[in-house]
């Protein structure tokens, strides 16, 4: 009875310490992401160090764009024009960002968000990560990276 008692209390602890993310928290969205990690359904995780591309979010009024861009040395970015449309929805007290392209749709939950923290679960119970990416300026020339 005494370990019944205490899964219980440690799972409402769990349960009762989940963020719950609001409609003005999306704004926080916006900007470059960089994966840390990803952790598998299995529990284990696979850390990721320098990434060769980042996420970047444009959110507005729960719609807007994601798309890959790459660091360049000099605090710019290499992009192109391929972009995923992302619908965010509020379900069931979750939220999920909607992906669409041409060829297909998807979906991933949205479990933490800050400023500096973003974490989302896809379909296949696997947690990605990320970390706020800011622009490198490793050239030495002065101007400030945007």
């Amino acid at each position: 009875m005494k370990n019944t008692l205490s899964i219980f209390f440690i799972a409402f602890l769990f349960v009762g310490c989940q963020q719950k993310i609001k409609p003005a928290d999306i704004s926080k969205i916006n900007g470059y992401w960089e994966i840390e990690k990803v952790v598998f359904d299995a529990g284990k995780d696979k850390d990721y160090g320098m990434n060769e591309s980042y996420d970047f979010f444009k959110i507005s009024d729960n719609k807007g764009i994601r798309k890959k861009v790459m660091p360049q040395l000099d605090g710019t970015f290499l992009v192109n024009d391929v972009y995923e449309n992302v619908a965010v929805r509020f379900a069931d007290d979750k939220v999920f960002l909607d992906y669409s392209t041409s060829y297909m749709k998807w979906s991933e939950e949205l479990i933490a968000l800050s400023e500096e923290e973003l974490v989302l679960l896809n379909k296949d119970k696997m947690e990605y990560h990320y970390k706020k990416a800011i622009p490198i300026n490793l050239l030495g020339d002065g101007k400030k990276a945007e």
